[in-house]
């Protein structure tokens, strides 16, 4: 009876493939057929490492926040304010740089332990400010809520920098919303200068933080 012999393919590959391809078609049409394609081999080899398509996004997302956590080292100095803004700054930019980026993030499981090397980190950090435990999760993890929500709207608008879908010219609408002043108005304040906005949200947050929990 001949033996299975696994492709010469390692997950690595596949993943950076599959990134590098979201780029291009977008999340709907990442599909395993299309990365095989771009591999140059069969289908059924990827099936080797993944399951299905969640098994995929699992690993992808968490390639992303290996990236991302590559680049943002947690200062020994630094204070649970600077830790929630470095750390949600760096997710919005690993978000937005690819397609998607947020709903490959969003329901995705990570695979292995690093997320949790940084998040007892992160946690240590609230607690030696004074947080309880259940303080210190719900801080983060709305903040990673909040940042996750901001970035699929805001690729919902522009899917990368630079681009912008149809529909959201903010004159046009402003024309058509003219019998609604202040909400025809408000689009310059939804759908333009993100950055803007992604930083005052972030600064009221953690502002309510501070007010609730009454720590730091």
């Amino acid at each position: 009876m001949a033996t299975r012999r696994s492709p010469k393919l390692d997950k690595t590959q596949v993943v950076d493939t599959a990134l590098r391809l979201l780029n291009d078609v977008g999340l709907d049409g990442l599909t395993l057929r299309a990365i095989a394609k771009e591999l140059n081999v069969q289908a059924p080899a990827l099936y080797w490492h993944f399951k299905n398509k969640q098994e995929l996004l699992d690993e992808m997302a968490t390639e992303m926040y290996r990236r991302m956590t590559a680049e943002d080292p947690l200062t020994p100095d630094a204070t649970w304010r600077d830790r929630l803004l470095t750390a949600n700054r760096g997710l919005r930019s690993a978000l937005l740089s690819h397609r998607d980026g947020a709903k490959v993030f969003s329901g995705s499981r990570f695979t292995g332990t690093l997320h949790a090397v940084e998040m007892e980190r992160t946690l240590r950090l609230f607690a030696d400010a004074g947080f309880t435990l259940a303080q210190a999760v719900r801080a983060t993890t709305t903040a990673y809520m909040y940042t996750l929500g901001f970035v699929t709207e805001e690729q919902g608008v522009q899917p990368l920098p630079g681009e912008r879908r149809e529909g959201y010219d903010i004159d046009e609408r402003a024309r058509r919303m003219a019998d609604f002043p202040l909400s025809a108005a408000a689009g310059a304040e939804i759908f333009e200068d993100y950055e803007q906005h992604f930083e005052d949200g972030l600064a009221l947050l953690i502002a309510g933080i501070e007010a609730r929990y009454g720590t730091g």
